[in-house]
């Protein structure tokens, strides 16, 4: 929105910075952490006197949680939300498809989140939204981001996969597209959600894949990196670094309330939107594979679930001690803190091997 006050300057004015995309990252980086900071502490009150019981501990995961989680509320989600949307709508142009196509998923998945999440705190157990009902209401919030960003694709790249590395190598998919961008956001909702389950766990993982994206959307939408790189083109998706900026600091000022021991969990609220988030950039910026190794704790996270269940029903054993495969650590011994900081370790890594996808061609 503040982008518009250049309509009113020249370029020997202060508001002629607002017209620089990093510029403006920056400044929304800084407005959704102080955001973060002052609003976080009344939020987590709130919720405190709200949920007295905190959030509902399911009984089948480790032990220490019924114990050393007990009490602590959820939904502090929205603090990340509220400090991402309000910043970015400060400082991202409001006239960018893509910025409302993301934001549109965000906000979407957020109120699938805080739905659950209410119902969770309500029923006083760890049963919310049946499981149908949250992966429709995903499909079709994911379905229309899909068909947005076809039409928001340059006539060239619509329906089109890019493949990483490969020079020049686009995948026409036709309506196609919209399915497969489908799996994209709605499995990496879900991915995202089955990693929170450790305080801090998620988030920096989050924080460390989305500022990858902004990377690489900033570079697909110059058109001079483009021709550098040798990628694809996607004019318009510079503008997605401001909300990742945003996103990356919305959730450091989540972290500083959510470090061990967490005074608060994002819940599926945050869970949710945010990897609903990581889906829709890598849609709009034509980088879903390169989703799948910058997010590949999630990924990992996800194929243990569905590998556990699998394995069980089909011979009544286990292939790790406990799923997610953060929880077979702990069952291992390893302390809380310890696998934290080693699964970010990992994410960082992935994230740059994602990006150097931009250079090998």
């Amino acid at each position: 929105m503040l982008f518009w006050l250049t309509e009113f300057s020249d370029s020997a004015t202060v508001f002629n910075l607002f017209r620089y995309i990093t510029f403006r990252a920056g400044a929304a980086f800084f407005t959704a952490l102080i955001f973060g900071f002052v609003f976080g502490r009344p939020l987590i009150n709130l919720l405190r006197r709200r949920q007295s019981a905190g959030q509902p501990i399911r009984e089948d995961g480790p032990e220490s949680h019924l114990i050393t989680k007990k009490g602590t509320p959820t939904m502090g989600g929205l603090l990340i939300l509220s400090a991402l949307v309000v910043s970015t709508l400060l400082w991202a142009r409001l006239d960018n498809p893509y910025v409302w196509i993301v934001l549109l998923v965000t906000v979407g998945f957020g109120l699938i989140g805080f739905a659950d999440d209410f119902a969770k705190v309500s029923k006083g157990n760890h049963k919310g939204v049946s499981g149908r009902m949250r992966l429709l209401a995903g499909l079709i919030i994911s379905a229309l981001a899909a068909v947005a960003a076809m039409y928001a694709h340059p006539e060239a790249l619509t329906g089109q996969l890019a493949v990483p590395v490969f020079k020049n190598v686009l995948i026409d998919m036709g309506w196609l597209f919209v399915p497969f961008a489908m799996f994209v956001i709605v499995g990496a909702a879900n991915s995202v959600n089955l990693t929170d389950g450790l305080d801090g766990l998620a988030i920096m993982p989050v924080m460390i894949a989305a500022s990858t994206l902004g990377v690489i959307a900033y570079a697909v939408g110059r058109v001079d990196f483009t021709d550098y790189l040798d990628v694809h083109y996607v004019p318009g998706t510079g503008e997605l670094l401001i909300f990742t900026a945003a996103l990356a600091g919305g959730g450091l000022g989540f972290l500083w309330y959510n470090a061990p021991p967490a005074a608060v969990f994002m819940g599926d609220t945050g869970s949710l939107a945010l990897g609903g988030a990581l889906g829709a950039i890598a849609v709009a910026t034509k980088h879903e594979i390169v989703l799948g190794i910058v997010g590949g704790l999630f990924v990992v996270e996800t194929m243990s679930v569905i590998i556990q269940v699998l394995y069980f029903k089909r011979t009544g054993k286990r292939v790790f001690l406990m799923a997610p495969i953060h929880h077979h650590f702990e069952k291992k011994g390893w302390a809380e803190p310890q696998i934290v900081i080693r699964f970010w370790i990992i994410s960082l890594i992935l994230a740059l091997i994602g990006l150097a996808t931009l250079k090998l061609r």
